[in-house]
């Protein structure tokens, strides 16, 4: 079993909350990761019927059964429960008692919102990350393998093509999440729209055009997108907001959440199809930003990940914010280290006022170097 570095800041959290709570999408491995790191708690389902009667016909008899807490997975499925909660871990005033799982920001965040603040420690766990895989060595040796296959746990665990297993994914998640959240009356409209976000991944968000090109209204796209987001299925990376005396773009980067079901979704049914496929740049960088992004959650930080373009044209991929200090990263999917590779990382520290700022290049090499101040970092290294 792939230990996840989200482990001990579970354990750590739960060492000062009464309860913690592990968010994230589908099938990436939040029951798994708390029964792993609180082995003897008793296990609840709240997708089981029959509980989620008890929750609603004895809310205060099913607690009663776990006075020294539980893990109660799929929390969001029983929000009546949270007011209880509340009730019994203020009056014992113990860390780690209750263990929440949840695979929708709409139902199990609202949820902590309003009746557990200030009670509940927060994880949100995306699929492995590439440092998980290197450690338990299941990382693919070629970076179009891991491309293809995504880094859901399933597809490393067990023997799935991903082809097989995003298709069930899919449509799992269109039929059963997305009807819980929205009124979608026509599925299929909605799948085009998942369809064509993939296709845009790693580009900025035009509400407008997404809209227009799958036939639906501009209100509509956007509570789509919020669907999407609160899914974990995309991320919207925001952009920075210093301007140095620049006009700036301010529409967030539109980033699936793992690029295995981007690339399924732009219709990839084979690995050798990526070697001159249009969007292997667009992958690539996503699997980047997710890796940075998958670095910050594990930590149990928010994520602290900003572009930065001007109107110019001029772009960073990445900006890394610690304080008043902006770190830039550049992303390119090429194996050979070319002389532009470097030219908007100079451009923006000259821009800055710091031309000789720390800066890293991220690509899809094998080996690491320097040159001046920018380390050059290979894919494997990405989140280091």
């Amino acid at each position: 079993m792939i230990r996840r570095n989200a482990h001990p800041t579970l354990l750590r959290l739960a060492r000062g909350f009464p309860i913690v709570a592990i968010t994230g999408p589908r099938q990436a491995g939040k029951t798994t990761l708390a029964r792993m790191a609180f082995p003897d708690k008793p296990y609840v389902s709240l997708e089981d019927p029959d509980i989620r009667t008890m929750v609603e016909s004895d809310p205060r008899g099913l607690l009663s059964r776990y006075p020294d807490g539980a893990i109660l997975d799929e929390a969001q499925r029983a929000p009546g429960l949270f007011s209880y909660l509340q009730t019994l871990v203020d009056s014992k005033i113990r860390p780690g008692m209750f263990v929440l799982t949840g695979s929708q920001q709409f139902g199990l965040l609202s949820g902590i919102s309003q009746s557990l603040a200030g009670r509940v420690g927060l994880v949100q766990l995306l699929p492995f990350s590439i440092p998980e895989l290197a450690a338990a060595r299941r990382l693919p040796k070629a970076l179009d393998d891991l491309l293809f296959q995504g880094q859901y746990p399933p597809l490393h665990n067990r023997e799935f093509l991903p082809g097989d297993w995003f298709a069930g994914y899919t449509t799992t998640y269109v039929e059963r999440d997305v009807r819980q959240l929205i009124n979608v009356h026509n599925l299929s409209t909605f799948q085009r729209f998942v369809k064509m976000c993939a296709a845009r991944t790693a580009q900025l968000l035009n509400l407008s055009s997404l809209a227009s090109d799958c036939g639906i209204s501009h209100n509509t796209a956007s509570s789509w997108i919020s669907v999407l987001e609160a899914s974990y299925i995309i991320h919207l990376l925001r952009p920075h907001h210093r301007n140095f005396n620049k006009r700036l773009v301010k529409t967030p980067k539109l980033y699936f959440c793992d690029t295995g079901l981007a690339a399924w979704l732009l219709g990839v049914r084979e690995k050798s199809q990526l070697s001159f496929h249009a969007q292997r740049g667009a992958l690539f960088e996503t699997l980047v930003v997710t890796e940075y992004l998958k670095g910050r959650l594990n930590g149990g930080e928010p994520s602290n990940l900003y572009f930065w373009r001007d109107s110019r044209g001029l772009e960073v991929d990445l900006l890394l914010e610690e304080g008043d200090a902006l770190t830039p990263v550049e992303i390119k999917s090429g194996q050979t280290i070319a002389p532009d590779f470097m030219e908007s990382l100079e451009k923006w520290n000259a821009l800055s006022g710091m031309p000789d700022r720390p800066s890293f290049l991220v690509y899809g090499g094998e080996r690491e170097m320097a040159k001046g101040n920018v380390t050059i970092l290979p894919w494997r290294r990405v989140s280091r």
